[in-house]
C-alpha cells in the first residue's frame, strides 16, 4: 500500500505540489492524471 496525506513540495517561491493525499492499495491499478507542468512526476518522487 501506499499512502500519502496533504504532500507539499516548493522550488524556491514556486509551490509546485499543494495538498495532495492518496492511497493505492496492494493489486490495485492507480493512476495519477494532469495537464504538463502539473506535479505528477514530482508527487511521486
Amino acid at each position: 500500500m501506499i499512502q500519502v496525506s496533504e504532500l507539499d513540495k516548493r522550488f524556491g517561491a514556486i509551490h509546485a505540489v499543494a495538498g495532495v493525499s492518496f492511497r493505492a492499495a496492494d493489486g490495485e491499478i492507480t493512476g495519477l492524471l494532469g495537464p504538463n507542468g502539473a506535479g505528477k512526476t514530482t508527487t511521486l518522487r
